[in-house]
């Protein structure tokens, strides 16, 4: 299965907790005013690579905590990065997701053809909304602005409502 990405990196220390291999997937609908990734907004650049390579890359560093999945939007191409992310738990990984949308949208708008929630069921921890530049702050961790979320998303899953990880 192949998944078209902006690019990766491979011991990230900005996008989540420990050292993480970060996949930038290619393709967002959201196109925030003040993106820190606008070139990943086009669903038609980047390139695709197969999930096994990916997989290879990651399994080859055994310094990393976990791994990223950020954007462009990931929940675009759900399906690829659900498989990747299968694959990923069973090294012992921890997964972060990183979407435009919020935790309700993909509960309320998943479908077995977008997988959403099945994205959700895999990520350990969900930074959600959209970034706004008129909330931006640098004192955050991992996010951009104010609005932005760092949710327990397997907890919020269990119970039904929405966790949040306070900083």
């Amino acid at each position: 299965m192949d998944v078209r990405i902006a690019g990766t990196v491979n011991d990230s220390i900005v996008d989540g907790p420990g050292l993480r291999f970060t996949i930038f997937t290619q393709g967002c609908p959201h196109n925030c005013d003040g993106c820190h990734n606008p070139q990943t907004h086009s669903f038609n650049g980047g390139e695709v690579v197969s999930i096994d390579e990916i997989y290879d890359t990651i399994k080859q560093n055994p310094l990393l905590d976990g791994v990223t999945f950020s954007g462009g939007e990931p929940f675009c191409q759900a399906a690829p990065l659900v498989e990747l992310g299968k694959r990923i738990q069973e090294l012992g990984l921890d997964i972060i997701t990183y979407t435009g949308h919020t935790f309700e949208y993909l509960v309320d708008n998943a479908n077995e053809d977008n997988r959403y929630l099945e994205l959700l069921s895999i990520t350990d921890f969900l930074i959600d909304g959209k970034f706004e530049i008129n909330n931006k702050s640098y004192l955050l961790k991992f996010r951009g602005s104010t609005n932005q979320r760092f949710i327990d998303c397997k907890k919020s899953l269990k119970i039904g409502k929405v966790c949040i990880i306070d900083d």
